[in-house]
């Protein structure tokens, strides 16, 4: 439905074409330079987590691999995502409906490796504290290369999938030319993208901070030395779940109004003002990791002082001890 008054995206299209967005008020301008200041501080940040645990040998843990993915799918979102959302909301689009479909692969595909990454995180802490014995036979650095490189590429099938209707019929969804509008409603979005993946975590998170507790208990009561040593070893990887438990509480306030509103029987339609509004918010998440791991992780303030100090540049500080 093409609006009235106003100039158009395509003024030699009277009857088709777009009204052009209006200039931003001054109140919007304010969103917007905070939006522009967070998506900022998010590339920052994330590429803080991505060049320490990239250089320093002490960090190569399977582990930190882990939230080294998610670091780098949460760098997308500062670097690209949030630039690109802000400038969508206020040009008309004129690539056309094919380009269309296909600019929502990039940040379904971001989106995903992140749901996937902590997803991987979860699995992670399970077995270093549930089934310690083996996990440092099976879970080793090379295994979990091979997982982060596969949760990628399901990335990207799951978004081809979920796009499947758009890239096949582009601009079906769209009111007027200069509109970029598609769909991604439907059930398996939902059971996928996102009961799956939560139902996954929280089962797993469960029982894991169920053997925190017994662990917890068994420090206060009287044990052997040597009992004692055992369960000290794995106070450290508990440790390491509590933190990563608050990572995933914050991702999963994060991202569950989108979801929600699915749940509801909502449509979703990518490109409308409500839309817009939730996956900032699922964005805003890509900001708050990295200030988890500065305020929980010792390992990450020291790295960040080498950093900014220009102290990496000297060829042994690969083997800087910052643990």
């Amino acid at each position: 439905m093409v609006a009235e008054g106003g100039e158009l995206c395509f003024p030699q299209l009277l009857n088709s074409s777009c009204k052009k967005p209006e200039p931003p008020r001054s109140d919007t301008v304010l969103i917007y330079i905070a939006l522009c200041s967070i998506a900022l501080l998010t590339a920052a940040l994330n590429l803080l987590v991505i060049i320490s645990i990239s250089h320093f040998r002490q960090l190569h843990t399977p582990t930190n691999f882990l939230l080294l993915s998610l670091a780098v799918s949460d760098f997308l979102v500062g670097f690209l995502l949030i630039p690109l959302e802000i400038v969508l909301t206020e040009t008309c689009w004129i690539l056309g409906d094919l380009m269309c479909a296909l600019y929502y692969l990039l940040p379904i595909i971001i989106i995903s490796a992140s749901v996937g990454n902590m997803v991987l995180i979860s699995v992670d802490r399970y077995m270093a504290i549930c089934d310690p014995l083996r996990y440092s036979v099976k879970v080793t650095q090379q295994f979990v290369a091979l997982c982060v490189f596969l949760c990628w590429v399901c990335s990207v099938f799951y978004a081809v999938i979920l796009l499947y209707d758009g890239l096949n019929h582009p601009g079906r969804y769209n009111s007027c030319i200069g509109e970029c509008v598609v769909s991604i409603s439907g059930a398996f979005d939902i059971v996928v993208g996102f009961i799956i993946p939560i139902t996954v975590i929280v089962v797993l998170y469960m029982r894991v901070f169920a053997v925190a507790v017994s662990q917890a208990r068994a420090i206060k009561s009287n044990i052997s030395l040597e009992r004692l040593k055992t369960v000290k070893v794995k106070r450290s990887e508990i440790k390491a779940a509590r933190t990563l438990g608050i990572l995933v509480v914050v991702f999963l306030i994060c991202y569950s109004p989108l979801y929600c509103m699915a749940l509801t029987g909502h449509a979703i339609m990518v490109g409308t003002s409500a839309e817009v509004f939730m996956i900032f918010f699922m964005y805003f998440n890509s900001c708050l990791n990295p200030v988890i791991y500065a305020i929980f992780y010792p390992w990450f303030k020291k790295a960040i002082r080498l950093i900014v100090t220009f102290q990496i540049i000297h060829p042994s500080s690969h083997d800087a001890n910052i643990l």
